[in-house]
């Protein structure tokens, strides 16, 4: 065995032999248990960061330590290929989308290959290759037949200058991210999913989900949104139009004093035409255009509105109230009309306090600091209702009840639930997507695609100019078809899908990744499914896992899936940040990021170091689901230990012969290792597969690197020192795997270390002759006593008597209670 450690070298041998012997590739074995472990697929950008690296370590730690204890492991890799980076390449550049994804793929292929993850690239997907958007169309129609896929006129973000449409990510401050022109909002047919179908659905099966992080699912109820409460209709006074508006406190309706809609709802213009409030309305409805919903809904921002010129019946009070437009209100959420509650509601009550209007308290408290009659600020405290004619001295939870029953009899109002969740708007103007699948013809409207002609392929012959629709647009060949149902000219539609979409359903994709008959074969879906562990960034708590649960239950309402929910267990990993100095000299902490030049190259890290070190590092640095603080000498600390690691089994291998020897236990240095070894084997295995505590088990094994080189130094039992190296060498090999195959090819180990069953422990080798444990007396530590190994609690308190140590430090005092806790500690209470 060469005596330097040759990182090099051994990582390049191992990454071709696992290539060319299709090491990870996995087929469906019903006699074997399976286990579905997958991070979250990336964006081609090009190159990896440190996050990709700690995310997909994990999952290869996770994966490679399943299969060496005996499941069938599925563990695949993909990539999100559409996206807005690749489309304004195509400006900047000059060069096509599809050339600069698919470079950008080679690329990060062999970047994730040089870090040894076991993955199964024969089900490699890429969600921009023809035969993946091809099922993407597929499934759109299937939703479009099932009535989940729907089209109507939205507002959009709309940049005058670009001539585009802008998500609003792309909206900064009300203006254009790429050209600082203030963005105005424009009405497009835009298509949607019926995700608000499954709203109900999506927030019970929360509940069915133990292995997610309470914080997810917490993000995903909030997304979701659901309250009870009731709508109630006010009249419009000399008005045929009506308001309906939605709200969770109905026991305040009589504090209700003035309307606001949003400067959007349908019939603002209506009502305001031909009067003297229509030039200030649209003036003001054109200012809250160029605002973006952050902007609009900030608790900071100083409240604005109009006057429409109308006013509202309060259907308890009988009395009028004045209707205004503010930007406070949104369209999205409820009905877009809100009553105004000044005495109970902040917004409310700093919009009254601004204009002048009327502030009537209905919920008295019962606090002596508020005096409801002169409120310094909005009371939205439970309290006794007031000022509320027959519902008076009701304890207002009460009044809730009693005021939806009054406002249902008199059909004014009815209880219903609402969600704060909105259909999923699935149309972009943009030319790198998914094409939607749909024609329009003038006689049989929209329809979809023959299911034979698909996938509709994306158009070459486009411009792209940054400026107007889509760049499909300007393609002759794309646009101009046939009706598939009469025949007719017809045409195309020129959106593309969300990206969303595409990941969505990618994880069964993975099942049977090469299928050109169907979207998947259902029974090798129902045998991969669900995805065991999946990994991934915090960010994705509520768009991406909300979208791929609500893809999973269609899905299965379409007999294509067995199970509603995809993911049975989640783990989050925290990000990766490294310290900065700022312009005044204070050391920062921060995500790593060009733009504060605290960016570490995985590749740099690999060149230098290895990947194993890499690997290492990042796993031992911080537990997974927490963030992690980049370390120059950390890495080097764990390139050390792999040298370490090297030498002990390169000294191993000069001296001895590890196949021919027998295991004996002798001197007390043998228990010594032999109680190392199977604590080592047991604290690993507990932490890699219940708490994934990577950083933990990493740590027990150095101590067994420790306890071995102490070891090493005196008479050394060939059989037990071999054991140890050869467990050694097989614990390390899901967080190093290059390393690993090395040195148990030079052990003359049979097979491949990753193809090793996963080592046992031997129960009665952790149970020493004795322990140490702490002498306590009132609670502070006095000092340390030997026992027994196995003594128990009654043991121990019998030796607390007799003990001399602990007899001098009681002696001349009074022992009132002997506390004993098996193997750590006894503590004596004494007083005197």
């Amino acid at each position: 065995m060469q005596e330097k450690y040759n990182f090099a070298e051994i990582e390049k041998k191992w990454q071709k032999i696992w290539v060319e012997k299709n090491a990870f590739r996995v087929t469906e074995d019903p006699d074997k248990e399976k286990y579905y472990v997958l991070e979250m697929f990336p964006y081609p950008s090009g190159k990896l960061h440190m996050g990709h690296v700690r995310n997909y370590s994990i999952g290869d730690v996770i994966a490679r330590f399943k299969s060496m204890n005996g499941y069938n492991v599925l563990h695949p890799m993909g990539w999100d290929g559409f996206g807005l980076p690749a489309e304004n390449a195509a400006i900047k550049h000059g060069v096509a989308p599809a050339e600069w994804t698919w470079n950008n793929i080679h690329d990060m292929q062999d970047q994730l290959k040089e870090l040894g993850l076991s993955y199964d690239w024969k089900r490699e997907v890429a969600t921009c290759h023809p035969e993946y958007y091809r099922w993407m169309q597929w499934i759109f129609i299937q939703f479009f037949n099932k009535g989940l896929a729907y089209k109507k006129e939205s507002q959009v973000n709309w940049c005058p200058s670009c001539q585009t449409v802008l998500a609003n990510e792309q909206v900064v401050d009300g203006c254009c991210e790429r050209c600082g022109t203030p963005v105005g909002k424009k009405d497009l047919s835009q298509w949607y999913f019926r995700i608000t179908d499954y709203a109900e659905r999506l927030l019970q099966n929360l509940d069915r989900l133990p292995g997610w992080p309470d914080k997810v699912k917490i993000m995903q109820r909030n997304w979701i949104g659901k309250s009870h409460g009731v709508e109630v209709t006010f009249a419009v006074q000399d008005r045929p139009e009506t308001l309906t508006v939605f709200t969770t406190r109905v026991d305040t309706i009589y504090g209700t004093t003035f309307m606001v809609l949003a400067p959007e709802y349908p019939d603002v213009e209506v009502m305001v035409a031909g009067t003297e409030y229509e030039k200030p309305v649209r003036e003001y409805i054109d200012r809250c255009a160029h605002m973006s919903e952050i902007e609009r809904t900030s608790t900071t921002n100083e409240k604005t509105g109009v006057f429409i010129g109308r006013y509202a019946v309060n259907p308890f009070t009988e009395k009028p109230m004045p209707i205004y437009i503010s930007d406070y209100v949104l369209m999205g959420y409820g009905t877009g009309a809100v009553m105004g509650v000044p005495a109970h509601d902040q917004r409310d009550f700093d919009f009254a306090k601004k204009l002048g209007l009327e502030i009537v308290p209905v919920i008295d408290p019962q606090d002596p600091e508020i005096d409801v009659n002169n409120l310094k600020e909005a009371c939205a405290a439970e309290g006794i209702v007031i000022n509320s004619g027959e519902f008076n001295g009701m304890n207002n939870k009460d009044a809730i009840r009693k005021i939806a029953e009054v406002a249902e009899e008199r059909g004014i109002g009815r209880k219903t639930i609402n969600y704060r969740l909105r259909d999923w708007l699935i149309s972009r103007q943009r030319y790198w997507g998914t094409p939607i699948p749909m024609i329009y013809c003038e006689k049989c409207g929209w329809v979809p695609e023959k299911e034979e002609n698909l996938p509709v392929l994306l158009p070459t012959d486009v411009e792209f100019t940054g400026k107007g629709e889509s760049p499909i647009v300007t393609s002759k060949s794309f646009v101009d078809t046939v009706c598939p149902v009469c025949g007719r000219p017809a045409r195309r539609e020129v959106d593309t899908m969300d990206t969303f979409l595409d990941s969505s359903w990618y994880f069964l994709r993975y099942c049977d990744a090469r299928n050109d008959k169907a979207v998947f074969d259902k029974e090798k879906a129902d045998y991969w499914m669900n995805v065991d562990q999946y990994i991934g960034g915090v960010e994705h708590a509520i768009m991406h896992l909300m979208y791929a649960r609500f893809f999973q239950m269609a899905l299965h309402d379409l007999g294509l899936a067995k199970d509603e929910e995809p993911f049975n267990n989640l783990l989050t990993q925290g990000m990766v940040l490294k310290g900065y100095t700022d312009r005044d000299g204070n050391y920062i902490s921060a995500k790593m990021s060009k733009s504060l030049g605290n960016v570490v190259s995985p590749a740099e890290i690999i060149e230098k170091y290895g990947a194993d070190t890499a690997r290492l590092f990042i796993l031992f640095a911080a537990p997974p689901e927490r963030e992690l603080d980049w370390s120059d000498e950390g890495v080097e600390g764990s390139f050390r230990f792999l040298n370490r690691v090297w030498r002990l089994v390169a000294e191993f291998t000069d001296a001895y012969d590890a196949s021919a020897m027998e295991r004996t236990i002798g001197n007390e240095a043998d228990r010594k290792l032999n109680y190392a070894l199977n604590y080592t084997i047991k604290k690993v295995t507990d932490d890699v597969s219940d708490r994934f505590n990577f950083n933990t088990a990493i740590s027990a094994i150095m101590e067994l690197v420790n306890e071995m080189y102490r070891y090493k130094t005196g008479e050394i039992n060939e059989g037990l020192y071999a054991e140890a190296v050869r467990a050694l060498v097989v614990l390390l090999t899901p967080f190093v795997p290059h390393i690993a195959e090395e040195m148990w090819e030079n052990l003359g180990g049979e097979g491949y270390a990753c193809e090793q069953r996963w080592p046992s422990y031997d129960e009665s080798a952790l149970v020493k002759d004795t322990v140490e444990i702490m002498v306590q007396i009132n609670g502070k530590n006095k000092g340390k006593i030997n026992i027994p190994g196995d003594a128990t609690r009654d043991d121990m308190l019998a030796i607390a008597g007799k003990h001399e140590f602990i007899r001098n430090l009681t002696e001349g005092k009074n022992a009132v209670k002997t506390i004993a806790v098996p193997g750590r500690l006894i503590n004596i209470v004494v007083k005197g």
